[in-house]
């Protein structure tokens, strides 16, 4: 088991606050990727951050997004859509999301929103 698993997404979750604010981009910004990928709303996300759930548990309890499966690209060296173990490939997917946020990437385009196509 990777230590990443047992770790505390509290204790994560204010570098990932850091990170987006850093680069211009709003804590509710960061919320709405969470909520994105998890489906957690803002008290649910409060909920798992006061009770210090670990890794493992917050994604346990999440309802993957249906379309996670457009995040693809390299995070840490790997692509987070060949990583096998499945606890594993969350948690990139999540570092994946809060780095397009971080980097100034539209959060429609964060957030996988799929556009309409106007036929001509």
């Amino acid at each position: 088991m990777h230590r990443i698993f047992t770790t505390s997404f509290a204790s994560v979750y204010p570098l990932y606050v850091t990170k987006v604010e850093k680069k211009g981009r709003a804590k509710a910004e960061l919320d709405a990727v969470i909520e994105w990928l998890t489906g957690f709303d803002a008290a649910t996300l409060q909920h798992h951050l006061d009770a210090g759930a670990t890794f493992e548990d917050f994604f346990a309890a999440a309802e993957l997004n249906p379309h996670v499966s457009l995040i693809t690209g390299v995070v840490c060296g790997v692509r987070v859509e060949e990583v096998e173990d499945p606890l594993m490939q969350k948690i990139r997917y999540l570092d994946k999301l809060v780095d397009e946020l971080a980097r100034g990437k539209a959060l429609e385009k964060v957030l996988r929103t799929p556009t309409e196509r106007t036929n001509p």
